[in-house]
């Protein structure tokens, strides 16, 4: 076979393409991976998921040496100072060291990196760097970018995306976030720990769309505590660059008069779009859905033979651990064979302080579907989290009334990304509450909460 044949090319390096690559290869499949950055990792590791988390512990630590947090300990500290060049090393150094294990274990499964844009010049043909590649079948792992607000035009100085907030060289005076999602408040997070004053402004009447309902208004107060200004059901109509910073105009969603707010920086955080432009799917035969995806089967197969596709250019939760398992369950069904993700039981989690996260059905969503029950409890009756003093937050689990069987589960608490991920294994299983409710959970943790809230289903918690 010759350099420019293979069994597999995968168009894009983000988690769910290098995963689908190395996967792919190892299964005995001559793999390649197309890849235009300089670095492999996609947007999640080079400018997303990774750089965040480290600016997000980095915030963290910050503020509870400068607001006092550590001194109520007993650790005592002297004048505390913000040298925000390091922490911006610190972010870089986690990037660089996770970008070139991905590298190593290309070299290590043999997946052969095409550098460059991958371009469909046919069904089975793929132009990279002027290059013409074939190969028996093609998985589009492409992922997604930032949705652009009309009127807002990114500059990446005082208008900036999410990359450009990772990026900021000075602590703003007022950051404006628009858009109340998870980047939103992850990254206006960090800046409000570093000192910022931060607004959100939301078109929605409530932050986090798409999450329990109870969650998101509980995960409102909690921000509101921390000194977060919201502005719910708001939009912004235009954005003027002033000497000092930008003039932004809103108005109520609903219609009415138009106002001003002045910030030093906006950060535009309004969702992503897949990335499709530019790949000639007309030349493969393929086409998009009205919002841009590629549609796919339950084997990640698009309309095309031969040609497949996962991630965030396809519908469902833009999730780089979605993407991940798409990978793996892609390469596997090329390989012949069976590839499985389950898409009721994929988490979601907001790197705040305290973490949010959620698994399966809201309870909205599961009252529409029929009769449940819902098990609920508080952070602050747990033994760990009090002794933390980290006691924001819930656990809460629906259940179907008849069955028992766990349907959703959704928590704010300080490590609820961890905690999440037992009920999400829980729910693959098919487990009911009752046998959350019956599993030792060691003492003192914080995962007990989700043993006790399994216990209130049936209205039998012992500590609450």
């Amino acid at each position: 076979m010759a350099e420019t044949e293979f069994d597999v090319i995968v168009i894009g390096a983000g988690p769910g393409g290098y995963v689908a690559a190395i996967r792919a290869a190892q299964l005995g499949l001559k793999t390649a991976c197309v890849e235009s950055r300089e670095t492999l990792g996609g947007t999640c590791l080079n400018v997303g998921c990774i750089p965040s988390k480290a600016l997000l512990h980095a915030s963290e630590l910050f503020e509870e040496a400068n607001h006092g947090t550590l001194a109520k300990w007993g650790v005592k500290v002297g004048n505390v100072e913000l040298d925000l060049d390091a922490m911006h090393a610190g972010r870089k150094e986690a990037v660089g060291g996770l970008t070139k294990g991905i590298e190593f274990l290309f070299k290590k499964n043999k997946v052969t990196w095409l550098k460059g844009q991958g371009r469909f010049t046919a069904k089975d043909r793929l132009d990279v760097a002027g290059t013409e590649y074939s190969a028996k079948n093609f998985v589009i792992a492409t992922g997604s970018s930032v949705t652009p607000l009309p009127g807002v035009e990114i500059d990446q100085e005082r208008i900036v995306d999410s990359t450009g907030a990772l990026e900021l060289q000075k602590v703003p005076g007022h950051l404006v976030v628009i858009g109340g999602g998870v980047i939103g408040l992850e990254l206006g997070s960090v800046w409000k720990r570093l000192g910022a004053r931060v607004t959100v402004v939301e078109f929605l009447d409530q932050i986090l769309p798409g999450m329990d309902g109870e969650v998101r208004k509980e995960a409102n107060k909690i921000f509101k505590k921390q000194g977060f200004e919201f502005r719910l059901s708001t939009k912004v109509t235009g954005a003027e660059r002033t000497r000092d910073g930008i003039s932004l105009t809103v108005e109520p969603a609903a219609g009415g008069a138009a106002e001003t707010i002045e910030a030093d920086v906006v950060l535009v955080s309004i969702g992503r779009r897949p990335n499709t432009d530019g790949l000639g799917l007309e030349a493969a035969g393929l086409q998009v859905n009205k919002r841009g995806q590629i549609e796919v089967d339950h084997d990640f197969r698009t309309a095309v033979p031969g040609i497949y596709a996962i991630g965030d250019v396809t519908p469902g939760p833009m999730l780089a651990h979605k993407a991940e398992d798409e990978g793996v369950a892609v390469a596997e069904i090329l390989a012949g064979q069976v590839g499985i993700v389950n898409h009721d039981v994929i988490p979601s989690v907001v790197y705040t302080f305290p973490e949010i996260a959620g698994v399966g059905l809201t309870e909205e969503q599961a009252k529409e579907q029929g009769e449940i029950k819902v098990g609920k409890f508080p952070m602050m009756a747990n033994s760990r989290a009090k002794t933390n003093r980290e006691t924001d937050g819930f656990v809460k689990i629906v259940a179907d009334a008849r069955s028992d069987r766990v349907l959703g589960v959704w928590m704010i608490a300080s490590v609820a990304g961890t905690m999440i991920a037992q009920a999400a294994q829980a729910m693959e299983f098919g487990a009911t509450s009752e046998d959350i409710a019956y599993t030792c959970h060691a003492h003192p943790t914080h995962s007990e909460a989700v043993k006790e809230a399994a216990m209130a289903v049936t209205g039998k918690p012992i500590h609450f």
